[in-house]
């Protein structure tokens, strides 16, 4: 962090902090729109993220400021149940709100957050707020909620309280990520592994489109509803209830139910792509990077050519990455249609590399993309 928190926090509060927790980002390094087809995704933590300060007050509101934000805003235990308009504090309210309903006394607090995440980019910004309020908030008060807890609380806020009916894993990986290893997680049943990752002679480079995401929603209840006409058509010869039931190797005997043209692209990806987990965490485990570089540029084509749902802006990153000598291994992040990719970097090269992308960038879209190194890094801790 480049900021001194205990500093501004005195500055906006005129009092010091007495706690400060930090809970990070995360990115999916494989396993792209498979969630929802009862696959499994490969995120991990980042060591981007959201640092939150607090100190108790003696009138019982609740105080949300932000380093980043203009708009602060204000609660106490009887409007935490109601959103305030579209604002970013909505997702600590909702943590205090979910907290009370469960019977914990929570007295009047002052908060003060910084965060790292490019807002929008697909980092899950929104999960590192909430996981560090409800971390925060579990600490301070000695709330005895584990772990998973922790996770069940904040999925409640982004599904019940901000209304947006996303998964578990942005909440999982943020909140179960650990220093140099990788989540591969099940989606459906929570059941999951670590993976050790040992970058060698690499770094994660996070590069952020920055362009807005107006179609993603839209896209993505398109593609969910695409992989369900799937489902159904491979239903007439075989019981599944996903389609990552199924290996490539399984679905080859099997795909001739499916005679639409972009149907059977999207279980093609869908299929392929938790394959490519499962090959994913052997070359990881292997320690075989170029093996995993390879599975991320395979990814991404897919994800460009069969599921559609890149663009001309993470195509161009992935473009430069290819040709570029010192990178073995890029792909898009998240739901697409913006948003951000990564890659594998040559450690020593990363200025090179953020010049020669942002040059070429530039000329392909006309404005600049953000470049972030990031290590992989752990879960929520107490500063």
């Amino acid at each position: 962090m480049n900021i001194n928190l205990q500093e501004k926090f005195a500055e906006q509060y005129h009092k010091k902090a007495e706690a400060i927790y930090f809970t990070p980002g995360r990115v999916n390094l494989i396993g792209e729109h498979i969630d929802y087809n009862g696959g499994l995704v490969m995120p991990c933590a980042i060591s981007l993220g959201t640092w939150v300060a607090i100190a108790p007050n003696n009138d019982g509101k609740f105080r949300f400021k932000s380093l980043n934000f203009d708009i602060e805003t204000a609660a106490n235990s009887n409007t935490v149940n109601e959103k305030d308009g579209n604002i970013w504090a909505n997702y600590p309210i909702g943590v205090i709100n979910e907290f009370i309903k469960d019977g914990k006394e929570i007295n009047g607090l002052d908060f003060l957050f910084y965060g790292n995440i490019p807002i929008g980019s697909g980092l899950s910004s929104s999960a590192s707020i909430e996981i560090a309020t409800a971390y925060a908030l579990n600490v301070y008060y000695n709330l005895g909620y584990d772990k998973f807890e922790l996770v069940k609380i904040a999925k409640r806020v982004e599904n019940d309280f901000i209304g947006l009916n996303s998964g578990i894993m942005d909440q999982f990986a943020v909140t179960f990520g650990e220093k140099d290893k990788a989540i591969v997680l099940d989606c459906e049943t929570l059941k999951y592994k670590m993976v050790d990752i040992d970058l060698g002679n690499y770094v994660l480079a996070i590069i952020n489109t920055n362009k807005p995401r107006e179609l993603a929603d839209s896209k993505y209840n398109e593609r969910v509803a695409e992989c369900q006409a799937a489902l159904k058509l491979l239903n007439e010869e075989i019981t599944l209830h996903y389609l990552c039931e199924l290996n490539a190797e399984k679905f080859a005997l099997h795909s001739h139910l499916i005679s639409d043209e972009i149907l059977l692209n999207r279980a093609t990806h869908v299929i392929k792509e938790n394959d490519r987990v499962h090959l994913a965490a052997k070359a990881l485990s292997g320690g075989d990077l170029t093996a995993f570089g390879r599975l991320m540029y395979a990814s991404h084509e897919s994800l460009r050519t069969l599921y559609e749902v890149s663009g001309k802006e993470l195509d161009a990153i992935i473009d430069f990455c290819s040709g570029y000598k010192h990178v073995i291994g890029a792909r898009m992040t998240g739901a697409g249609f913006g948003g951000c990719a990564i890659a594998l970097v040559e450690k020593g090269c990363e200025e090179d590399f953020a010049k020669q992308l942002t040059d070429y960038y530039v000329a392909q879209i006309g404005y600049p993309a953000g470049i972030h190194i990031s290590e992989i890094g752990g879960g929520p801790t107490t500063l």
